[in-house]
């Protein structure tokens, strides 16, 4: 992983409850996401903590791998058991995508001196990540209405 790469992730992941609590904020205060302003901000932002101390493991993957699903599968048991609707649980992940973005040019990591191409693949490699993210969290969503409804 390039030097750009590793300070990238690790910012998220040192400063996970800052860019958490930022989400948290955020994500209560959209119109896509209603459900979360009904939710408990502490479960809100331990959410978001999960996910950014996660990140560097999934970013760092080779491919994306099964711990990185088996997160997003996780990720959205949690959000689907907070009676989160599918449309605001991914909408909810894109927010989280673009408060670790916001939160690293906050902190001036995207320098005029760093490579072009290196910015580039860092948030190439971030979009797949979340590519992956939105399919398995839509998949699982489906699978668990399912479950739910032959319940009833």
């Amino acid at each position: 992983m390039k030097t750009y790469a590793i300070k990238y992730v690790e910012l998220a992941e040192q400063h996970a409850e800052k860019v958490a609590k930022r989400w948290a904020m955020d994500v209560q205060n959209n119109v896509r996401t209603k459900k979360y302003k009904e939710l408990d901000e502490e479960s809100i932002i331990n959410q978001g903590v999960k996910f950014y101390r996660n990140f560097s493991k999934m970013y760092a993957d080779e491919k994306i791998g099964e711990s990185a699903l088996k997160y997003f599968r996780t990720y959205t048991q949690e959000s689907f058991a907070l009676g989160i609707p599918m449309d605001e649980a991914v909408y909810g992940l894109i927010l989280l995508r673009r408060h670790i973005w916001l939160y690293a040019e906050f902190q001036t990591i995207f320098s005029a001196g760093i490579d072009q191409r290196q910015a580039l693949d860092t948030l190439s490699r971030t979009i797949l990540l979340f590519d992956y993210a939105a399919y398995e969290v839509t998949k699982e969503y489906q699978e668990l209405m399912k479950k739910e409804k032959g319940k009833k």
